[in-house]
């Protein structure tokens, strides 16, 4: 089955080329979408000079957030699985293959990396992990889920699913609308340990305390709000 992987892209100069330069070593059936989300940094420049097999790169003229990036890379997605990549580093590509395992062999319809699952990550240290943390009880608690890591950045869905469900936000919190969108219509998500390597806000991350309570609360509006409002496919206006 042909993976889109989809990465998107704002202000990673420092690390989007050998990102893709890692993906693109994943051996796998694939197309890397690489969306540039309005980068002023340089980044679009080293995209534009990148030859990688399978590397298509889409730029916006703005920056939209993470979702809005996400949301193009969908649209312009040709396989039957997409996986979400970010482009710091944080992540492994090599473990893309056991990601999407459970997809090919048609034991489920999405995947979630889990930093939790693997105990040789780095003890937690920092508000970010906590954070996590809280949002994934919240879901939990909310949805009756039994998740470890639900605002991982390792998502990996069946592209007709996630086209049908769809969401609307295009921040940092289309994560948690997907993920309540999804869990609403009773769909199951696996989880598979993953490796983290964190990294700091002095040296690019871009996720703040803002960021977390909005996920909470985009949790708590889509649990009260009746189905036929929460679903939404993806290319609606």
């Amino acid at each position: 089955m042909k993976v889109s992987i989809i990465v998107p892209v704002f202000n990673e100069r420092a690390t989007v080329a050998e990102l893709l330069r890692r993906v693109a070593a994943v051996d796998v059936e694939k197309e890397i979408i690489a969306v540039d989300d309005g980068s002023s940094d340089g980044s679009r420049e080293i995209l534009a000079d990148l030859e990688l097999p399978g590397l298509r790169v889409i730029h916006h003229p703005r920056n939209l957030g993470k979702g809005g990036a996400v949301r193009t890379g969908l649209i312009h997605a040709t396989g039957q699985i997409v996986l979400v990549q970010d482009a710091d580093l944080e992540l492994e590509p090599a473990e893309i293959p056991s990601l999407i395992r459970p997809i090919v062999e048609g034991r489920a319809e999405v995947v979630y990396g889990s930093r939790i699952l693997n105990s040789a990550n780095p003890s937690p240290n920092s508000p970010f992990y906590w954070g996590g943390r809280l949002v994934t009880m919240v879901c939990n608690l909310l949805y009756g889920s039994r998740l470890t890591d639900a605002p991982t950045g390792y998502k990996v869905f069946r592209r007709e699913l996630i086209g049908r469900v769809g969401y609307q936000a295009n921040g940092f919190d289309w994560e948690p609308e997907i993920t309540a969108k999804l869990l609403r219509r009773g769909v199951r998500i696996v989880e598979r340990p993953i490796t983290y390597r964190p990294r700091q806000v002095r040296e690019g991350k871009k996720l703040r305390a803002k960021d977390g309570l909005l996920a909470v609360w985009t949790l708590i509006k889509l649990r009260l709000s009746p189905l036929a409002m929460v679903d939404r496919p993806l290319d609606a206006p």
